[in-house]
Order: structure tokens, then C-alpha cells, then sequence
């Protein structure tokens, strides 16, 4: 299995200026390859504490002068959000500088406060995702980007650098809707996991993608990719009430941010699965979530952690597991603890499947 680490950039409550908490990401960043971590990914969001990451390539091409052999992944470009021609350019660039190395991942966003402060129309979003990946996906394989849909209008313009190479088997899109699924496997790209539902169900959903994949493209889909926010520690104790506090914070990050329990997304066109995901919310209560999205994660000791991980393979069939070491505001220290130790006791089993 390939391992990887993601980097978050999150600032709630501001208990530190945002210089510090780039500061200590990237330190830990700079720590993954020496660590043995195969690959780094960033996260695109805007405009709040949740991640203040607002161009996740800039931040790949940081890194890529920085490492020789980790892989650069994004999680994702939001494409809704980016003129299609220029995500194209600006990805053929970085995998010229870095000689290959990107892991392209793409999206379609959620979070309204983000989508207003485009001045985009929400509903517009899942026409738009799959119109622009499309033409950037073409276009990074064929060297020119060229299209005429409803939305997204582009005459024919070369990708200059050209692209180092095929993008194909290295592709992935985050897919949380089973409609999203189902697009993803139409454009012969992997599936991102970010775990938001139970395993069994996400497992029924990876088969019909599966299904859809193979009838879309007279091949097997490849594995998917799956992310997990990881607290690993020698005291089981101790690393559920770290889990519960910060992984715990991340989820409420999520909620903030998303506004889940506004209940916004029931009424606009591609988003009525969040709807309903909003009255989940508002029937379980805040504990009872928190502490399912927690049962998603990756907590414990070493031998729990790598349990763990080994169950979401069964499920998922994943062949790359991408851990979230710092989250929530977690003291820079625990979060390189949490890192170091994966990596120690954690890494090398994982690399062995």
C-alpha cells in the first residue's frame, strides 16, 4: 500500500497568527519524505479557518522543490471555482517541474460561503465539474484544451509546457454522492475517499462505480484512494481523548464551515443527498455524529491504527491510504509525534500490502 500525508492549514478560533500555523505545516511537510511518507497532498478551500490552503498547486510547487521522489496530490483542485484552461496549464507546469510526480485529484465543492464568494451559482456546480474535467482531462492527454458546452466555451489553445506525461491511472475525484460516483466513472478518473458515511454503505457505492467503470471504459476501475485523520499514540487512553478532541474539532470545523445544520443545500440542484445528510444531522444529535465520524477515523495505539487502515482495505479495496496528522488547532509537537510514530510502527506494515 502507498502512504501519504496531507497537509490542512487550519486555523480555528485563531489562537495563533496564520503565519505560525503555515510555518508548522510546512515544517511537517519537509518532515514526510525523509519520514518514508510517499507522497504529499494539499486541500483547496477559501475564505475561512477551515483551510487556508486557496491554491493548492502554488502550495504543490513549494513542495516540489523541496523533495526529490513524493508524489504531489491535490485534494483536491475545486473545479468549479478555476478558469478550466488555466487548471490545465497550471498542472502540466508542476508536472514538468517536478518530473511526473503529480497525483491530479478534483472535486466539484460544497461549502456555500465559498461558491458566493466566486459570485457562482451552486446549481450550476455538477454542469460546470463535469464540463471542465472533461476538457482539462482531454487536454492534459492531448496536449490542447478545445470545448464548446453549455457552460464552459473554449477555443482550441495549446498546454504550454505540453504535458510531461499520460494522466490516465493517476486521476482521482472526490465523490461523496452516489450521482458523483457515477460521473467519476463516465470520466475514467479513481475515486478520492473521504470518509463521511459507513464502510458497508460506501463499499456498495464503490461496487456500483466499479460497475459503471467498467461499462464506461471496458476496463477495471482502478483502486481508490482513501484519506483518514490519524492520532497514533502508545497510550490507547490518551489517544482517544486526543482523537475525540481534535479529530472531534475537526468535524466541527466541518459542520461550521459546510453549515450543515443551516440546512442550505436541501433546495439547490446537484446537492439534494446533503439535504438529507442535514436532517441525519439534526435527527442523531451533535454527540452521537461526532462520534461516528470519529468511528470513521484512524486512533489508537500503533496496532489499532494499523487495524484499522487493514478494515477500510477490506472494505474499499483502497491501495493507497493518505493519513491528516495535524488538525483542529493540535499542538504543533503532538501533531509531530502523531506523524513520527505512524510513520515508526505504522508505515512499514502498510507498505507491505
Amino acid at each position: 500500500m502507498h502512504v501519504g500525508m496531507s497537509t490542512m492549514f487550519q486555523n480555528p478560533d485563531r489562537e495563533k497568527t496564520d503565519f505560525q500555523v503555515y510555518r508548522d505545516e510546512l515544517r511537517l511537510a519537509d518532515l514526510a519524505e525523509p519520514l518514508g511518507y510517499q507522497s504529499i497532498w494539499g486541500v483547496e478551500h477559501h475564505f475561512t479557518d477551515y483551510t487556508m490552503c486557496p491554491d493548492v498547486i502554488q502550495f504543490l510547487t513549494y513542495m516540489a522543490g523541496r523533495t526529490k521522489d513524493a508524489l504531489l496530490g491535490t485534494m483536491v483542485v475545486v473545479l468549479p471555482w478555476h478558469d478550466p484552461v488555466r487548471v490545465a496549464e497550471e498542472v502540466s507546469m508542476l508536472d514538468n517541474l517536478s518530473e511526473g510526480r503529480v497525483i491530479l485529484g478534483i472535486g466539484r465543492g460544497l461549502a456555500k460561503v465559498e461558491f458566493e464568494g466566486f459570485r457562482l451559482d451552486m446549481s450550476q456546480s455538477r454542469t460546470r465539474f463535469a464540463e471542465s474535467a472533461e476538457m482539462v482531462l482531454e487536454g492534459l492527454e492531448k496536449g490542447y484544451c478545445e470545448y464548446d458546452g453549455e457552460i464552459v466555451k473554449q477555443p482550441r489553445r495549446d498546454i504550454r509546457p505540453e504535458p510531461f506525461k499520460s494522466f490516465k491511472g493517476r486521476t482521482y475525484a472526490a465523490a461523496v454522492s452516489p450521482e458523483s460516483a457515477e460521473l467519476i466513472a463516465k470520466l475514467g478518473v479513481g475515486v478520492l475517499i473521504i470518509p463521511q458515511k459507513p464502510w458497508d454503505e460506501a463499499a456498495k457505492e464503490l461496487n456500483a462505480y466499479r460497475t459503471a467503470y467498467q461499462f464506461a471504459n471496458s476496463e477495471a476501475a482502478p483502486p481508490p484512494v482513501v484519506v483518514g485523520w490519524v492520532f497514533c499514540d502508545e497510550d490507547e487512553e490518551r489517544a482517544y481523548e486526543m482523537a475525540r478532541r481534535y479529530i472531534g474539532g475537526y468535524w466541527k470545523s466541518v459542520m461550521d464551515h459546510y453549515q450543515f445544520k443551516a440546512d442550505l443545500h436541501r433546495d439547490i440542484k446537484g446537492y439534494e443527498y446533503y439535504g438529507k445528510f442535514s436532517e441525519k444531522i439534526a435527527e442523531y444529535g451533535d454527540d452521537k455524529v461526532t462520534e461516528f465520524f470519529l468511528s470513521l477515523q484512524v486512533w489508537g495505539t500503533p496496532d489499532q491504527c494499523y487495524e484499522k487502515i487493514v478494515a477500510i482495505h477490506d472494505w474499499t479495496g483502497n491501495d493507497t491510504f493518505v493519513g491528516v496528522f495535524s488538525y483542529a488547532g493540535m499542538p504543533s509537537e503532538d501533531a509531530e509525534a502523531n506523524m513520527r510514530l505512524f510513520s515508526e510502527k505504522v508505515m512499514s506494515r502498510l507498505k507491505e500490502f
